[in-house]
């Protein structure tokens, strides 16, 4: 019994840490968040070349429903149950393409734009990274951005065992929105995914306990709209 416990306990520890972005500030889980694999698990995704890096979907999840923003506003997700890791914090938005549904396209394709990237402060060789422990992350919609349907992709790379290729873990979510308000801009660059990331990418392989001086995320510059 004692060491059915102890070996429950720490399967315990090692399974709290993981996390999900189910939903959008105030609302409920998988309302108009996709619902992920990890819904239950909460493990993050490791191979970015896989499509779950894209939005971590699964054949047959829970439909979401259509949150209306307007341009130049800001959206929230919650994290459940908190940020754990360090690690940045990213966001990306796809426009869904003319004569198709934002309820069944895929994101596939070069669509995606950044439009925050939240890496860490350096002191001394330390690195503090602002959303470690965070129970919900925002992000503002480019003023500029065309009205439409869009995919909003909440990423955050956890680095704690980075050290190798293949050991940051990506938390992901893709919420559908429809912009209102919007500009005549022309976001840019768009990268696809997979396709965006490499396994030794200086964001994604590294050693945040190494005393760097630097970090630079993963992926195209962001779109400031």
């Amino acid at each position: 019994m004692k060491l059915y416990l102890l070996t429950s306990l720490a399967s315990l520890a090692t399974a709290l840490p993981h996390y999900t972005f189910p939903a959008l500030t105030g609302t409920s889980d998988w309302q108009y968040v996709r619902q992920t694999l990890n819904y239950q698990s909460n493990a993050g995704v490791t191979d970015v070349n896989s499509q779950a890096i894209r939005c971590y979907q699964g054949a047959g999840g829970k439909s979401a429903s259509t949150q209306t923003v307007a341009a130049g506003s800001s959206v929230g997700f919650k994290a459940n149950p908190n940020i754990f890791h360090p690690g940045p914090l990213q966001f990306y938005m796809a426009k869904v393409p003319s004569g198709q549904s934002i309820s069944s396209w895929d994101g596939s394709g070069n669509v995606w734009f950044k439009i925050a990237s939240q890496g860490p402060t350096i002191s001394g060789g330390q690195m503090n990274w602002p959303s470690l422990n965070a129970g919900s992350v925002s992000v503002t919609i480019p003023s500029s951005t065309p009205a439409g349907d869009y995919l909003l992709r909440v990423e955050h790379i956890a680095l704690h065992q980075a050290s190798n290729a293949g050991g940051a873990q990506f938390y992901i979510s893709c919420a559908q929105v429809k912009v209102t308000g919007g500009g005549t801009g022309n976001p840019s660059p768009l990268v696809s995914f997979p396709g965006a990331y490499s396994p030794n990418d200086p964001g994604i392989k590294v050693n945040i306990y190494s005393g760097t001086s630097s970090y630079t995320a993963p992926g195209p510059a962001v779109w400031r709209g």
